[in-house]
């Protein structure tokens, strides 16, 4: 379990935490509360975006529930070295969109002394690992798994089902596009689509 780390420790400890979970389980928005916290410390915090996001904004994060914090999007993790110098958070969104290369910038900004937050979906439509998450989920110092609500059951919901006929890995949506599910809903509901 993710305890939040104090912002005045012994000087730059880096670490990486990941917040990972399905669609509409609140992980942009606990990852705008940790920075909006840093904030409030005084630390420099910069954050980033895969420039393919842009479902809401090209200049910031912004939540399900419509809450934004500036960010800068970018065309792949190697910018995030050139882009963060002199800071003490960096915050990472929607990192499953990112290339190979995001664990290994996270781990060298951690060695640094930087303060990684990273969020993102840990499981793609078809509920396979997505991207470099189990990567950055096995290097991570602390991990959170937020689950949304299944509209099926009503069970917790880690699985993103995806509503249309496009099978591309990458297809940004919303609630038109996709539905929170709990395990035994996903698989039915994957059953159903295999025999059809």
């Amino acid at each position: 379990m993710f305890l939040d780390v104090q912002e005045h420790q012994s000087p730059k400890k880096g670490a990486i935490e990941i917040i990972c979970g399905s669609m509409f389980s609140g992980k942009t928005e606990e990852l705008i509360r940790r920075l909006k916290r840093a904030s409030i410390a005084r630390m420099k915090v910069e954050i980033f975006t895969p420039v393919i996001d842009t479902r809401y904004s090209n200049e910031a994060i912004v939540s399900h529930d419509s809450n934004s914090y500036r960010s800068t999007a970018i065309p792949s993790s190697g910018n995030i070295l050139l882009l963060s110098s002199e800071v003490d958070v960096v915050g990472i969104d929607e990192a499953q969109f990112f290339d190979t290369g995001l664990p290994f910038v996270c781990e060298r900004l951690a060695k640094e002394g930087v303060r990684v937050i990273v969020a993102g979906l840990d499981l793609d439509y078809l509920g396979k690992p997505f991207g470099p998450m189990p990567h950055l989920m096995a290097v991570a110092d602390y991990i959170t798994k937020l689950h949304a609500i299944c509209v099926n059951c009503g069970d917790l919901a880690h699985h993103s089902f995806r509503t249309s006929n496009d099978r591309d890995l990458i297809m940004l949506g919303e609630q038109e596009s996709y539905l929170p599910l709990c395990r035994t809903c996903f698989n039915e509901k994957q059953i159903k689509l295999g025999s059809t």
